[in-house]
């Protein structure tokens, strides 16, 4: 697949999600992978200088970055895979430079397509993580990032899945038809992609315990109210019309559902509830060495 083949995400909206996405993020993963990682000895980055390799897959603007680099011990060399040229140009920037003991933390970008990495790419990569990518994969390509992270021994950290489950406060009848219309769009055909949208978390679970991972999974909901008023409201307009898109017969209900919404938003009267899965693989014993 081409570089080009897949949409681009705008800064702004990345931007805005940040703090949702940092406040939701499950940090009770993050044990279990540094007791992983602390019984292996790290290869460290090109160059000899130590530490760990992270590679972060479609990183946006580099929010798993700035969240996951502070939290993490030690040296670390990152590489930023994204497919957006301007987005890595903000990922690169804006990296944290200390990690959580005050070693020094460093990155570069890369260009390219996630779906094409191998086991030989991952060599002496330390995790792989990524943010809020999971759901837009199809099965085919899961199965060969689980193929590429087992085959290396690395460890994946995958956080931000959409769970196919939202909750609005005060309830709407329109509501349950909305959120199954969003959900079949998360599940359309993309060009020529079948995305898994809600399903993409079970599919992961399955593909690395296949290859003898151990597979924790945790919820990460986003949980706005009047606080994320702008967030809140820029979701509301991507969800219905993502669903009216799906299934154009809803119009006029989605117009008049969306108004009403966003009045209650404006109004601080809305809260929402935005169902994410963050999960974390661990290669077996039998896999590849990591670094």
């Amino acid at each position: 697949m081409n570089v080009t083949d897949r949409p681009r995400f705008a800064p702004r909206w990345l931007e805005l999600r940040e703090r949702a996405d940092a406040a939701a993020r499950a940090p009770e993963l993050l044990h279990p992978l540094l007791e992983w990682m602390s019984a292996r000895e790290p290869e460290g980055p090109p160059g000899g200088t130590g530490g760990l390799v992270i590679r972060d897959l479609g990183c946006g603007t580099g929010s798993m970055g700035r969240w996951l680099a502070v939290r993490l011990p030690g040296p670390q060399h990152w590489v930023l895979h994204d497919l957006d040229p301007l987005l890595l140009a903000h990922a690169g920037a804006r990296m944290p430079v200390t990690a959580a003991d005050g070693t020094p933390v460093d990155a570069t970008t890369r260009r390219g397509d996630l779906a094409a990495l191998t086991a030989d790419d991952l060599a002496g990569t330390s995790l792989v993580t990524a943010s809020a990518l999971l759901d837009l994969l199809t099965r085919d390509e899961i199965e060969a990032l689980a193929d590429a992270c087992v085959d290396a021994g690395c460890p994946v950290l995958l956080a931000l899945s959409v769970a196919g489950r939202v909750e609005l406060t005060p309830p709407d009848p329109l509501d349950a038809e909305i959120a199954d219309a969003f959900n079949d769009h998360q599940r359309r055909t993309d060009q020529g992609r079948a995305l898994l949208g809600p399903d993409a978390i079970a599919a992961a679970v399955a593909a690395f315990e296949r290859r003898g991972a151990t597979v924790v999974v945790r919820p990460s909901a986003w949980r706005l109210d009047c606080a994320e008023s702008a967030l809140t409201a820029e979701w509301l307009r991507g969800w219905v019309g993502a669903a009216h898109a799906q299934r154009p017969e809803l119009a006029p209900e989605a117009v008049a559902y969306l108004r009403r919404r966003l009045e209650e938003c404006a109004a601080g009267e809305l809260s929402v509830a935005v169902h994410h899965t963050d999960l974390l693989a661990l290669p077996g014993p039998g896999s590849g060495s990591a670094g």
